[in-house]
């Protein structure tokens, strides 16, 4: 009970002892709260990285055609200047 009153805000609050089924009930509580909100944030990064990951793979397979449509460039230079 003291921990939930610490994140509600409450600092210097009096708690009275509760008895060992509601302390029980109340852990099991914030148990399954933290169990959710850690399997959502979990959810929330793995997204990210896997967007960012197909970021990174689009724009290495973006580079890769730029690099290749400058080689043929200047493949097509050098052909051109044999001729001339």
């Amino acid at each position: 009970m003291r921990a939930k009153m610490r994140i509600m805000g409450f600092r210097g609050a009096a708690v009275k002892p509760l008895n060992e089924d509601a302390a029980a009930e109340l852990g099991a509580e914030l148990l399954g709260e933290a169990i959710v909100f850690s399997v959502g944030g979990l959810c929330l990064y793995l997204e990210y990285a896997r967007q960012a990951g197909q970021s990174r793979r689009r724009e290495e397979e973006q580079a890769a055609a730029l690099r290749e449509m400058a080689a043929g460039l200047e493949r097509m230079r050098a052909e051109l200047d044999q001729l001339l």
